[in-house]
C-alpha cells in the first residue's frame, strides 16, 4: 500500500507520454499547418494525398465553379429578399407559398450543383480518398445559409 500512489503516479506518466509520442510520430505536420490556418485548399492536397498534377485539377475546377456558386447564392438572396418583402407587406398566403416555392427550388439547383461540383473533386482523388471526401462534405452542402459559398474551413458544424 505504500508505494501505491507512486505506482499509479508512474503508470499516468507512461501512459501519457505513450499516448503524445504515438500522437507525435503519427500525424502530418503540413495536416496540422493547413488546419491550424484553416487553407481547405492545404487540407485537399494534404489530407486527400493529392499529385501536384491532381491538385492544379483540383484548383480549376474550383476556380471554374466559384462564379456559379455566387450566382447561385445571389440568386437565393434576392429570393429570400422578396419573400422578407411580401411578409413585411402582410401578402397573402398564395404569394408567401409561391415565394418559398421559388427559394426551394433555387436551394435544389444549387445544391445539386454543388454536390456535382464535389463529386468531380472526389473523382480525382485516390478512389478511397474520394470516398471519404464525399463522406465528409456532401452532408455540410445542405447545411450552409446560401448567404456565401458553403463554409468548407476546417471547423466543426452542427
Amino acid at each position: 500500500m505504500k508505494f501505491l500512489l507512486g505506482t499509479v503516479a508512474v503508470i499516468a506518466l507512461l501512459a501519457s507520454g505513450t499516448g503524445y509520442v504515438g500522437y507525435r510520430l503519427s500525424c502530418n505536420p503540413a495536416l496540422h499547418v493547413a488546419a491550424s490556418k484553416g487553407d481547405t485548399m492545404a487540407w485537399l492536397r494534404t489530407d486527400f494525398h493529392l499529385s501536384n498534377e491532381k491538385f492544379l485539377e483540383v484548383c480549376k475546377l474550383h476556380d471554374s465553379y466559384a462564379g456559379t456558386c455566387e450566382e447561385h447564392c445571389r440568386m437565393i438572396q434576392e429570393a429570400t429578399r422578396e419573400r422578407e418583402a411580401l411578409l413585411t407587406a402582410h401578402a397573402d398566403r398564395a404569394a408567401l407559398d409561391s415565394a418559398n416555392r421559388k427559394i426551394q427550388g433555387l436551394r435544389e439547383v444549387c445544391e445539386g450543383s454543388i454536390a456535382t461540383h464535389v463529386r468531380r473533386v472526389a473523382e480525382l482523388m485516390p478512389p478511397e480518398d474520394g470516398r471519404r471526401y464525399l463522406t465528409l462534405v456532401l452532408p455540410r452542402i445542405a447545411n450552409f445559409d446560401h448567404t456565401a459559398a458553403p463554409d468548407l474551413r476546417l471547423r466543426h458544424s452542427n
